[in-house]
């Protein structure tokens, strides 16, 4: 029986998307015999936190799935526990980094990779508060039933289980170590008022997150593309692929990892959306086979991050995204380039060959981040209204913004280094609240 970890990570009110997340679970117990870990990482004030608690607590009983809704105190005291155990250098940095007191994508599903771990799961599965599945015919479509059939498996013996494949034969000894799809709805990064107000300065400002040596031809392209994830049409039959997985078809919404999440973390980087894709070229740049499927879930933004202070903390982590492109797109592309050599002779990716090439990053010139928020500037005081405002936020943290960016890739490597000590401890730490939450 597999044991997996279905981890939701919220700051939000997510009552419906909680209820529909142990539809899952059930589904994944009845339909796979599988026994499951729901994780709900609450970072929500004490109020909402007691309606995701009733919530949870109302599910049907089912002794192959166990609930276990932490909230941040109770992370906390995981994580200390984790750290002493662990017996790493910077104890208290290290702590920070999986818990910060800001917003943190991939801190927060770190602290889910050793919850995993600690509760013996042998895969995560990640949704998010702001999406919903699709059904037809008014059942959900769930995308546990793609990651269940394939994940973890050798590649040639996976095959079987999907409709098509597209793998190199040297990589079919491999193990599947992803597997995922995108979502519908809108767009990922919630940025369409721009395109609304002037295309040509959203081709512009996406096109920041580009390599900085690619043409306007290709920024333009890559504008074009980007954040669109599956599109608007919706599910009628499934579809499934056995390949290397181009990490733009995918979304950490829809995702599941099998091994790679216990060997490299995601990057730590505070009030930076985006930061939680790093493991999606991992995968596909080490040659570990993945699935994609097109069960995609519906995205939502929320009503925050589009007025007042909301708009310019959002605004801020879409900003520090294009910057920590500067440091990601080096590392993507020495990963590329190293291939298999980022695996050892069982096929597991060397975390000491990862951490060297953030670190290698974290040298290079910041010329290039520097146009970077010219360019953002200039944009959005031509945009006007709150844009110029927004504007004047970034140019009063400029120094800080470049600092950080480089600091993060820092905090980055030295939580890789890290994190097989870490894990490797948080199989032995118990879980704080480990009975289910019924």
């Amino acid at each position: 029986m597999p044991r997996i970890c279905l981890i939701l990570p919220t700051n939000r009110p997510c009552t419906d998307t909680l209820w529909a997340l142990g539809d899952e679970a059930a589904y994944a117990a009845e339909t796979f015999d599988a026994e499951v870990r729901l994780l709900v990482l609450d970072s929500c004030d004490a109020a909402v936190r007691e309606r995701h608690r009733e919530v949870l607590g109302h599910r049907p009983a089912d002794p192959r799935i166990a609930v276990h809704h932490l909230d941040e105190a109770r992370q906390r005291d995981f994580l200390r526990r984790v750290i002493a155990r662990a017996d790493t250098p910077k104890p208290e940095l290290l702590l920070d980094l999986m818990l910060p007191d800001r917003v943190s994508y991939g801190a927060c599903t770190n602290r889910a990779f050793l919850l995993s771990a600690a509760l013996g799961c042998d895969s995560v599965h990640r949704r998010d508060s702001d999406s919903r599945y699709q059904s037809v015919e008014g059942r959900p479509v769930f995308p546990v039933h793609h990651e269940l059939r394939s994940l973890g498996r050798r590649a040639a013996d996976a095959a079987a289980s999907v409709d098509e494949t597209a793998l190199a034969v040297a990589h079919r000894d491999r193990r599947v170590a992803m597997v995922g799809a995108s979502f519908v709805g809108e767009l990922s990064v919630d940025v369409a008022e721009i395109q609304a107000l002037r295309p040509d300065l959203y081709t512009e400002i996406i096109g920041l997150w580009a390599p900085g040596h690619w043409s306007a031809e290709q920024r333009a392209d890559l504008a074009a593309e980007s954040f669109l994830g599956a599109g608007t049409e919706p599910f009628t039959h499934d579809r499934s692929l056995l390949t290397l997985v181009d990490p733009m078809r995918v979304d950490m919404c829809n995702i599941a990892f099998h091994d790679v999440h216990e060997r490299v973390p995601l990057p730590p980087a505070t009030d930076t959306i985006g930061s939680d894709y790093f493991l999606i070229h991992l995968v596909h740049d080490a040659g570990l086979p993945g699935v994609l499927h097109n069960r995609d879930i519906v995205n939502f933004h929320t009503a925050e991050r589009r007025t007042g202070p909301g708009f310019l903390a959002y605004q801020t982590r879409f900003a520090k995204f294009l910057l920590s492109m500067l440091y990601l797109h080096h590392v993507y592309e020495r990963m590329a380039e190293a291939g298999p050599a980022l695996l050892d002779d069982r096929g597991q990716v060397r975390a000491d060959a990862v951490a060297a090439l953030v670190r290698e990053s974290t040298t290079l010139d910041r010329t290039e981040n520097i146009r970077r928020l010219d360019v953002l500037d200039a944009s959005y005081r031509q945009l006007g209204h709150r844009y110029v405002e927004l504007a004047d936020h970034l140019a009063a943290r400029r120094e800080r913004l470049l600092d950080e960016a480089r600091r993060d890739m820092e905090d980055f490597a030295l939580l890789t280094e890290s994190w097989e000590a870490l894990v490797h401890a948080a199989r032995t730490t118990p879980v704080p609240g480990a009975e289910p939450t019924r």
